[in-house]
Formats: structure tokens, C-alpha cells, sequence
């Protein structure tokens, strides 16, 4: 999971139109003032164990709410931190997940409506720890075999090769075979 982090004084958004995606909405149109924008992307890892992105990702959000003596949040879905996107139903869940598990702590959380197009206007603080970009990964606190090449925390050798076969697939500019690890480029 990707998580682009910003102090904001205000923020705001307006559901315009909604994709095929879509979850069903009452509120179009929201915004907080004095909060921490969380601008999130659920990844194809993240699949793995969305228990763990949850659970990870909300200690991580608390300690930066901690450190900037802030209490509410605005959980935004931003499809754009990465192109290797989760599935559309794990990525609604973790994002509901994380709400959940927020306003579980006492903190003041809104989320914008997943698979909507939304403009949005947003007024940064602009101080040293006002922005911060945050990698969340399902294998943290696990003994692996391998590194992650998006955060670098170790994973299995299986997974990097799906992963890989995966990513080669989608991409279509594999030469030949996929590479998996271990093998060295001719």
C-alpha cells in the first residue's frame, strides 16, 4: 500500500461522476479542516494480507497523527501512487478497514467515496512534516526469503515469482520467459 500524508488546513472534494467501480454514495461533496490527507492506493501485494496493510497502516497513520498533535483524518483513494493496483473489492476493503480501525482509536475520520471521479481543492501547512509519503507492506514483521523491490522488506521466493510472472504479463514487454529469482539476464 502506498500513502502520500498531508497536513492540510483544509480540504476538500466533490464527487463528479462516478466509474463502473463505483460504490453507492450519500454525501457527493465533503471536506475537514485541520486534518491529515491521506491519499491511499491499495497494491496487488497488498492482496496477500490485507489484515496485515490494515493493521500496519494504522499504526503507522497513529504515530503520524501523534507527532503532529492532529485527530482527524481524511482517507482519500488515489489510484495514481503505483501501477501494480490491488483488486478493486480488496482495495474498498482495506480502505474501510482502516477507517474502521481509526475511528476505533478515537479519531475523527472521513473517506472520500471509492471509484468516483473527484476534484478536489487542498491547503497544505507547508512546515517540515507536513508531507510524507508512506510504503505499507503485507510482509512487514515476517522472516522471508527475499526483498520486496517496492519497500524493501524481505518476502518469499513464490511470491516474487507470481508477482514477476504477473507484472511481465500485464506489462507485455517480457522478451521470452519471465525472469524469476535467482536467474541471471543473458
Amino acid at each position: 500500500m502506498r500513502i502520500l500524508s498531508i497536513h492540510a488546513s483544509r480540504m476538500w472534494y466533490h464527487a463528479t461522476q462516478k466509474t463502473k467501480l463505483a460504490e453507492p454514495i450519500t454525501i457527493r461533496e465533503d471536506q475537514m479542516e485541520e486534518c491529515v490527507v491521506l491519499f491511499c492506493c491499495v497494491e496487488k501485494l497488498d492482496e496477500k494480507n490485507p489484515d496485515r496493510v490494515i493493521a500496519s497502516a494504522r499504526h503507522n497513520i497513529l504515530q503520524r497523527l501523534e507527532k503532529l498533535k492532529v485527530k482527524n483524518v481524511l482517507i482519500y483513494p488515489y489510484a495514481h501512487l503505483t501501477s501494480t493496483l490491488g483488486s478493486p473489492q480488496v482495495a474498498l476493503s482495506v480502505l474501510k478497514g482502516i477507517e474502521e480501525s481509526l475511528i476505533r482509536e478515537q479519531v475523527d475520520v472521513k473517506r472520500a467515496p471509492f471509484g468516483w471521479y473527484k476534484e478536489f481543492e487542498i491547503r497544505g501547512k507547508g512546515h517540515p512534516l507536513a508531507d510524507l509519503s508512506m510504503t505499507i507492506c503485507p510482509y512487514e514483521g515476517t522472516e522471508c526469503d527475499f526483498t520486496c523491490p517496492y519497500c524493501h522488506h524481505p518476502f518469499r521466493e513464490a511470491d516474487a515469482v507470481n508477482v514477476c510472472q504477473q507484472a511481465a504479463e500485464c506489462a507485455g514487454t517480457c522478451p521470452g520467459k519471465p525472469m524469476t529469482i535467482g536467474e541471471k539476464d543473458d
